[in-house]
Order: structure tokens, then sequence, then C-alpha cells
């Protein structure tokens, strides 16, 4: 008697509906792995707004290390000597020397120019 060979077909299922099955979970295994890439936690737009952040506070950094060089220079000119001190002292105090004279000159009004020069320009 000869042996039988079971058929391709026959306990396994068509070997078409296998595949389609099989693309089936790969379809959707695919399209679960991209969701959580695109929108899950430490997906795509997490890491946008991680590096928004990242550049803005490199700017702010930046600003900062900037002041500090300022105040720095600052510090160092004021252990250096009293120039800088009296600087200081004239500009943002008004103070002035011992035996100075102050004059402070104010500008004139707009108008007040006009009508002075007419003025003259009438007088022989």
């Amino acid at each position: 008697m000869p042996e039988e060979r079971p058929s391709p077909t026959s306990g396994t299922g068509d070997p078409e509906t296998a595949m389609r099955v099989l693309l089936t979970i790969l379809i959707v295994l695919l399209v679960a792995l991209q969701a959580k890439l695109w929108l899950g936690e430490g997906g795509y737009r997490d890491v946008q707004r991680l590096r928004e952040r990242v550049a803005e506070q490199e700017r702010e950094n930046a600003a900062l290390r900037e002041r500090n060089e300022q105040l720095r220079a600052e510090v160092e000119d004021l252990r250096e000597g009293l120039d800088a001190v009296e600087e200081r002292a004239r500009s943002e105090l008004g103070m002035i020397r011992e035996g100075e004279e102050f004059y402070l000159v104010v500008p004139s009004p707009p108008g007040e120019d006009q009508a002075q020069t007419s003025a003259d320009e009438r007088q022989p």
C-alpha cells in the first residue's frame, strides 16, 4: 500500500490565507509602532519639544554668560583703581571734585530758538 501524503491544504489551512493573516498582523504591528513613534511618550513630538526647550535654554545661557562677563569686567575695574569709582560717582550720583565747577547746559525749547533768531535778525 502506498503511503498517503497529507495535502498541503490539509491541517494547516490554505497557505494564501495564512499569508494574509501574517501580513495583516505585520501591518497592525507596524501601525502600532508608528503610532507610538509619532504620538507616544518619548515620540517625535516630545523630541521636538525638547529640542525647542534646549535651544531656548542655550539662548538664555548665552545671554547670561555675556552678562556675567560684563559684571566680571566691572568688578575687575572696581578692584583695580579709583578711576572706575570716580567715573561711577560722577555719572550716577552727580558728584564733582572739590574745587571743580559744574555747568549744566539746558537746551532751549524748539519754538524758542526760532523766536530768538528772528528777534536777533531784526535788531540793527
